[in-house]
């Protein structure tokens, strides 16, 4: 099952690209379909596609309730 989740944006890049970071997993992503991303912000990240921005309180309730579905690891280490 593909799932479409929170990711905060560590670096800006050409081409509307970013790097994002997931639990100290960085990434490569495209920002093409959303607008007014900086550095800091969250984004649901799908197949390497930014969907939309999120609001941090949402986006770390979030990556906790993944991380108690054991899908995400609580401490930051790696992804499974």
């Amino acid at each position: 099952m593909c799932l479409a989740i929170p990711a905060q944006v560590v670096e800006l890049r050409d081409n509307d690209n970013a790097v994002v970071d997931l639990a100290g997993v960085r990434k490569e992503i495209s920002l093409s379909l959303v607008d007014g991303v900086a550095v800091g912000d969250y984004v649901i990240v799908h197949v390497g596609y930014a969907l939309n921005k999120l609001d941090p309180d949402e986006a770390a309730k979030t990556l906790q309730l993944f991380a108690e579905l054991g899908e995400l690891p609580v401490d930051g280490g790696s992804l499974h």
